[in-house]
């Protein structure tokens, strides 16, 4: 994928009209690449085939509801979500977003205001400026080995892949190991400057970035929590 527009696009609505009318609207923004479900059953089918690079969910389908087929989608991908909603009680927003969506917006929306979302999520995803760096550390925490390079985390059991998200929040960390990052900077740094609600969501990131860096992830010790103030990377070796 070179620019945002070239991103595979799922679109999940079961109202027709708004189905038809938000596909023109990206089509005339440069989104070619658009396939759109009416239900759960459909949407599932089309995730396995088309593999989509970004997913616009709404909340209540005929046959489920948005929230438990983004968990479906989260458990094979980390597939950024935007969802779409009639209702617009902090509850249901906050239960998206601390499911890990990347955004909320409630219906009815200006059809600008979903671009620039949208745009936002994919920019942040896929071309964040911590991605475009030439030059990246590799440095050890413990026994894993952490490669910016690759976003590769190496340890005694095998390797994993830092998520984009997951990406961003470790190299914000890194860039100021052994201080304290709020939790604001860090979520400025991954999700821009529309902080409300995004503190149950970096709370889950930091949750499985912490399975995927810590010998024993339920008590850390190197990716720390400093209560009240943020959190904090020790223990870095440089490679």
């Amino acid at each position: 994928m070179n620019t945002i527009f070239d991103c595979k696009l799922l679109l999940v609505d079961d109202e027709p009209d708004l189905r038809g009318m938000l596909v023109e609207i990206l089509h005339k923004e440069g989104f070619q690449r658009v396939r759109t479900a009416a239900s759960c059953q459909q949407a599932k089918e089309l995730f396995q085939t088309e593999q989509p690079q970004v997913v616009i969910l709404d909340v209540s389908l005929p046959d489920g509801d948005g929230f438990s087929l983004m968990s479906e989608f989260r458990s094979i991908s980390a597939v950024p979500v935007l969802f779409l909603s009639a209702r617009d009680e902090d509850e249901n927003r906050l239960l998206g977003l601390g499911l890990g969506a990347d955004d909320y917006i409630t219906k009815p929306f200006l059809p600008r205001e979903l671009l620039l979302r949208l745009k936002a999520v994919l920019t942040r995803t896929y071309f964040p400026p911590t991605l475009r760096q030439s030059k990246k550390p590799l440095f050890r925490l413990g026994e894993a080995v952490v490669d910016l390079n690759s976003a590769l985390v190496t340890r005694p059991q095998g390797q994993v892949t830092l998520t984009a998200k997951e990406y961003i929040l470790l190299a914000k960390l890194y860039e100021n190991r052994g201080s304290i990052v709020t939790g604001d900077s860090l979520c400025r740094a991954v999700w821009g400057d529309d902080l409300y609600g995004y503190e149950n969501t970096l709370m889950v990131h930091i949750r499985r970035l912490r399975e995927k860096i810590e010998p024993e992830p339920s008590s850390p010790r190197y990716l720390l929590t400093v209560r009240g103030l943020g959190y904090k990377l020790t223990g870095v070796v440089e490679k």
